[in-house]
């Protein structure tokens, strides 16, 4: 039997009060993973709650996720120093244009440890709160609180819970002065209007009935991740691995990345990629079989002529393309018509996700123009 007052965010096990909230249903199946545990998979119409993102506005339960409390004087330069944002003037850059940013951690090689969303405090000018999945809390507090030496900042766990709005309603929706928010923030990246909510944990089930009473229609995890998906947004342990790097995910170079600055742990590998070449590998939409007697889950090998290409990440029912995916596939198969994943279940991949065809990139441009090599 599901314990609904396991209300700690520190515990895996940890459920949601809106576990509670009538029809929810939490994951169950192959749906069942670590990174969707603890908040209601759907509300009781699975389907029918993607649609509401289409002309309303959807409240989505992402209390799962664990936040972060960084501030002091040097709390935008401690972070900027970091990750591969540009975060030196964050907490008030953020906090004037209303807006979230999200950032990564990268190692030496430049490989993908940690992504985070970023907003800015409404109560102080000098914090700023980062939130991320539950699994990867740990090791990212350890590594913030390791890098601190004498800067001027202090980093802190908090009891905040995030909850999302999100549908084509959003930019018009007032939220309701009876909600005690700490923060809120539009979130970029994705193919329809998101805002951040933070709220105190105590103030989850009040929050929300203050929202639906509002006009939101509390909405399943299954359809923030439909969403996702469509937006092409990767979750660090679903759609990547040991070797990503950011390059490989579109969304997290545009959304994540300031190509503009440098010292950072793993800097030189962006640089490079940007200036000289192009990824191994591609993090891209798959429409898969619907008429297929089984539905392929993460982590499935992608297959073309009998070699493996690639790795499924996400797998969600779509309300109108049927079952879609995030795959990440080798640079040299993302053209192949032959893909298949799982027990020979066809996969597409959506075109409108491969990787733009640039030019010739600038450092190798400058190579060819030394060498004699340039048409310029």
């Amino acid at each position: 039997m599901t314990n609904f007052e396991n209300s700690n965010p520190h515990d895996p096990a940890y459920v949601s009060p809106l576990a509670t909230w009538p029809g929810a249903a939490l994951p169950q199946g192959d749906d069942d993973l670590p990174e969707y545990s603890g908040v209601a998979w759907h509300y009781g119409a699975p389907l029918t709650e993607q649609r509401i993102f289409d002309t309303g506005v959807g409240l989505i339960d992402l209390s799962h996720r664990r936040v972060i409390k960084v501030h002091g004087p040097e709390a935008g330069a401690f972070l900027h120093n970091l990750l591969s944002q540009k975060l030196s003037d964050a907490p008030q850059r953020l906090a004037e244009k209303n807006t979230a940013t999200s950032a990564l951690d990268l190692d030496a090689q430049g490989r993908i440890l940690h992504q985070v969303d970023i907003l800015a405090a409404q109560d102080a000018e000098d914090a700023l709160y980062l939130h991320l999945p539950r699994a990867q809390y740990e090791t990212f507090f350890d590594f913030l609180t390791r890098m601190i030496f004498w800067s001027q900042v202090k980093v802190e766990p908090t009891d905040l819970a995030v909850l999302t709005l999100m549908g084509a309603g959003v930019p018009h929706f007032p939220l309701p002065d009876s909600v005690g928010i700490v923060a809120a923030a539009q979130v970029p990246g994705f193919t329809t209007h998101r805002l951040d909510i933070l709220v105190h944990r105590s103030e989850i089930m009040n929050t929300a009935k203050d929202l639906t009473l509002a006009g939101a229609i509390l909405t399943g995890l299954m359809a923030f991740t439909a969403e996702r998906v469509r937006s092409q947004q990767p979750v660090v342990s679903l759609d990547l691995d040991h070797k990503s790097i950011p390059h490989e995910a579109p969304r997290l170079i545009a959304d994540a990345v300031h190509l503009n600055k440098g010292c950072y742990r793993g800097q030189e590998t962006v640089a490079r990629v940007e200036n000289l070449g192009r990824p191994p590998r591609a993090l891209v939409i798959a429409l898969l079989d619907g008429s297929a007697p089984t539905t392929p889950k993460p982590g499935d090998p992608i297959v073309s002529g009998g070699r493996s290409v690639g790795k499924l990440g996400t797998v969600v029912q779509d309300y109108e393309l049927g079952p879609i995916a995030l795959a990440m596939i080798k640079q040299s198969a993302l053209k192949a018509t032959n893909l298949v994943v799982a027990d020979n279940v066809a996969l597409a991949i959506d075109p409108d996700s491969l990787p733009q065809e640039d030019d010739e990139k600038p450092g190798r441009k400058a190579i060819n123009r030394l060498k004699g090599l340039s048409t310029d």
